[in-house]
């Protein structure tokens, strides 16, 4: 399930920083590799779209347990 996690994750960022890329630059970098409106790049993004869906659970559960605050706690804790 970590290896699930640290993809998705990945997939997250690059669809983060295509999406910068296109708010700074007017440049999508998924449509310049793959080609605008093609087959790889329809399912780059579709799994860029699953990705940030299977990330909630993950974040959800952060914020149930408050890790933010615990993870504070852990560095200072001797």
């Amino acid at each position: 399930m970590k290896a699930v996690n640290l993809i998705t994750l990945l997939l997250v960022i690059i669809g983060a920083v295509n999406w910068g890329l296109v708010g700074a630059f007017d440049f999508n970098l998924v449509s310049a590799l793959f080609g605008d409106g093609s087959a790889v790049a329809r399912g780059v993004y579709i799994l860029v779209g699953l990705s940030g869906l299977w990330q909630l659970a993950p974040f959800a559960r952060a914020l149930q347990i408050d890790e933010p605050r615990a993870e504070a706690g852990r560095r200072f804790a001797r």
